[in-house]
């Protein structure tokens, strides 16, 4: 296996159809459970992968160098094997960066809150903290010293005026649940939902019923896919291939929807 993807569970992505369109190689889909994981990882039997939930930070002990931005982020999502060493990099961190800077959300000074507690939204925290968010809120099922409880923030943090969900709540094929009920936060002006598949989830749905701004993650996993790509092959690529497949993805699936 040259390039593909692991994570537990792979039957939402769109990741094959991205990379097969960016270059001429054959992505495969890996989904691995703990067990296979670790198995998977020692063996290295791979050219250069991508990394999804619930493994983009338990990935790191199995790697010999992390690149500075992954290492910033605590997380990744891009691991290439050159002669038997592993390096891992976090695309996370552009793709979503793209997508805010696309879609001109105003982060500067904004009160932002992330929800969810894992690899993704490490990366988001950082592209936040990049873009000089003015408040972030991190907030989580499982409260901790960085996290508070979703009670909370219905309580107290009602004026945050970003809103991105990390967490997997919503996403195919659960597409019934949402992470939170918009309708206290009068001041939210932009909601973005990573989740892609559907590209309407409740939240996303809400939001726009709601009249807020809202983006799913379509974008961010082509402008990341592209990113990932050029590691993988040692190559650039102009941002100018990212939109068309984009779009021409955007409108494959909503004549799916």
């Amino acid at each position: 296996m040259r390039y593909g993807l692991i994570g537990e569970k792979l039957e939402h992505s769109y990741s094959k159809i991205i990379h097969e369109k960016l270059a001429d190689y054959r992505y495969d889909l890996i989904p691995l459970n703990q067990e296979e994981f670790g198995k998977f990882m020692t063996a290295k039997e791979f050219t250069a992968i991508n990394v999804t939930i619930p493994y983009k930070q338990r990935v790191i002990p199995y790697l010999d160098e992390l690149h500075p931005t992954a290492k910033a982020v605590g997380a990744v999502n891009t691991i290439v094997n050159k002669e038997g060493t592993l390096t891992g990099y976090n695309t996370d961190f552009y793709g979503f960066e793209y997508m805010l800077l696309k879609n001109a959300i105003t982060i500067k000074g904004k009160k932002c809150m992330v929800l969810g507690n894992g690899g993704a939204a490490k990366a988001v925290i950082a592209v936040l903290k990049h873009l000089m968010a003015g408040e972030i809120l991190l907030v989580s099922r499982t409260p901790s010293g960085e996290a508070i409880s979703y009670e909370e923030c219905h309580q107290q943090h009602k004026d945050a005026e970003i809103i991105v969900n990390t967490t997997p709540v919503g996403m195919y094929p659960n597409t019934n649940g949402s992470p939170l009920d918009l309708t206290p936060f009068k001041n939210c002006e932009a909601v973005v939902d990573l989740i892609y598949n559907p590209l309407h989830t409740k939240l996303v749905l809400q939001a726009e019923e709601l009249g807020i701004q809202s983006v799913n993650g379509l974008r961010m996993l082509v402008a990341q896919a592209k990113h990932a790509a050029e590691y993988f092959l040692d190559k650039e690529f102009d941002d100018s291939v990212i939109d068309p497949i984009y779009h021409e993805l955007l409108s494959e699936f909503s004549k799916e929807a």
